[in-house]
């Protein structure tokens, strides 16, 4: 049995449910996808961005505790959770917006 997305450091009981709703159903399928991946993932699958969640993953998948980021490293992190965003989630949309918007669910703004 594989190990859950939980036992990566500062990946609570609960990232076992929002991960798999990502496709990513154990620890080692989010370390072969990697950080920025695993991301699109989440937010393809209707997880709101949330920086501090991308960079407590990242964090995490180094062994590291999420506080552990600063300075620099923090600044581009915060660049890359920023380009993740704006290429899942267009006019600053979340993905399932966009994925409504794009069918015509939902009534236009």
């Amino acid at each position: 049995m594989a190990d859950p997305v939980s036992t990566i450091r500062n990946l609570g009981p609960a990232s076992d449910r929002v991960y798999a709703l990502a496709g990513i159903d154990s620890a080692d399928a989010l370390r072969d996808l990697g950080p920025d991946e695993a991301y699109r993932r989440l937010l393809a699958s209707g997880s709101r961005p949330h920086f501090i969640a991308y960079y407590a993953m990242v964090m995490g998948l180094q062994g590291r505790p999420w506080n552990d980021c600063q300075g620099a490293e923090k600044t581009a992190l915060r660049a890359r959770f920023d380009a993740i965003c704006a290429e899942a989630c267009p006019a600053g949309l979340s993905a399932i917006e966009a994925a409504l918007d794009e069918i015509g669910v939902r009534a236009p703004r």
